[in-house]
């Protein structure tokens, strides 16, 4: 296992890589462990560093939800990392694309949590975690790879640097969240008023509620939990697509537009 300083010290050097845009390089050579438990132990140190500067952690997002995307990577089972305050916007926002290096956008259902999901309620289900949501709602999860190499990734790069969360975009969703097809619905992404891709929302982990079940299961095992108010990503049904300036994305889940915006 990676020392404290040691942590701290990659988490630091990946926070400087991150804002001042730099290529994306892998940080497992450099270390002396690079487990995917010490890139757990990074991405913590980072989400210290963020909570240090006065930032909070709003939700969490599940990375690699298919078994495609998780053989690419050598792993069998998802990723986690962490979406801080200052990068959660509200729907029809515009982003701006000179503040990211390659920015990638994923559509997604998120899913708010009005209860603590702690260990002594655990382990938890899709059926048990139902009794704790909220409300689902549409979202697009904007990812930052920094022009990384897709063909050579490594999994402790990927967990230490937050598996590449730069923020999500949330509409609103139905009043009544159940009336919400969360497994076969139809998703679709267009971009400037044409399809570039769609799937079903439980294309993720098979259902949403199951990402949020695997994921309180982990930050448990992490001496963690998912807090009431807080919301999980649950993992794209679309390809990633990578905008270009001026365009203009919408989302719509079983036929009905519930998301857009704009990149200048």
């Amino acid at each position: 296992m990676l020392d404290k300083a040691e942590r701290q010290e990659t988490a630091k050097m990946f926070l400087k890589d991150l804002n001042s845009l730099s290529d994306h390089k892998s940080f497992a050579s450099s270390v002396s462990s690079s487990t995917l438990s010490d890139g757990y132990a990074v991405q913590d140190a980072f989400h210290e560093l963020l909570i240090g500067r006065g930032h909070s952690i709003s939700g969490w997002k599940v990375a690699l939800t298919s078994k495609a995307m998780q053989e690419f990577c050598g792993v069998t089972h998802p990723l986690a990392g962490a979406v801080f305050d200052n990068d959660v916007h509200e729907a029809s926002t515009r982003v701006d694309l000179s503040k990211h290096l390659h920015l990638g956008v994923e559509c997604e259902i998120a899913v708010f949590i009005n209860q603590d999901l702690a260990p002594d309620i655990g382990p938890h289900t899709r059926e048990s975690v139902s009794d704790a949501v909220q409300t689902c709602s549409p979202a697009f999860e904007l990812i930052e790879d920094r022009n990384a190499n897709y063909s050579n990734l490594d999994t402790f790069d990927l967990v230490a640097e937050n598996a590449w969360n730069a923020g999500v975009v949330i509409g609103v969703g139905p009043t009544e969240w159940k009336t919400l097809d969360l497994e076969n619905g139809s998703t679709k992404l267009e971009v400037n008023g044409e399809l570039v891709g769609e799937g079903k929302t439980g294309d993720a982990l098979g259902h949403p509620l199951d990402a949020v079940a695997w994921l309180a299961n982990h930050l448990n095992e992490r001496g963690t939990h998912i807090k009431a108010g807080q919301f999980v990503m649950t993992g794209s049904s679309v390809v990633t697509y990578f905008p270009d300036s001026s365009d203009r994305l919408v989302f719509t889940v079983d036929g009905c537009e519930l998301l857009a915006f704009e990149c200048v």
